[in-house]
């Protein structure tokens, strides 16, 4: 079997008059969002989205979409009404954690946001820096009991 060969590069990073793909020293806190679904749960008895309609998944992936516009320190101090991204207080839900292995160590405070205004339920996860990792989709607000 021949090697393959590879192309040298013929140009140097400072020809890119546009600075496309360059990096960019950022604090975290000033780079957007970004998503990873590396510790996404979707066999979790609870939180279940099988049956859901077209309709929600579209929800999802435009809020997902409007997210990735915010920085985190944004994101984090938004007021919004129709995001409601808050912490979760794991004392005031039906968990007691994630129950990711090591999750004291993976990450300081869990947060949730909502997919839309009054339907379609909530995202719960975690940031790593700028990056979300959604654990559960919760469509029917299942991680807080419902008050008697």
């Amino acid at each position: 079997m021949a090697k393959k060969k590879f192309k040298k590069r013929t140009t140097s990073p400072s020809s890119n008059p546009t600075n496309v793909g360059q990096n960019k020293m950022l604090l975290d806190h000033d780079l957007l969002i970004k998503f990873s679904y590396k510790y996404l749960d979707l066999h979790h008895h609870k939180f279940t989205i099988k049956d859901r309609e077209p309709t929600y998944f579209f929800r999802l992936l435009q809020r997902l979409k409007d997210l990735s516009s915010f920085t985190v320190l944004e994101l984090q101090t938004s007021r919004s009404k129709s995001l409601r991204f808050h912490d979760i207080v794991w004392r005031d839900t039906s968990e007691t954690g994630f129950g990711l292995p090591n999750e004291e160590q993976l990450f300081e405070t869990p947060w949730q946001f909502e997919v839309s205004v009054n339907e379609h339920g909530r995202v719960h996860g975690f940031f790593i820096g700028n990056v979300f990792y959604p654990v559960w989709l919760d469509p029917n607000h299942d991680l807080y009991p419902r008050k008697a």
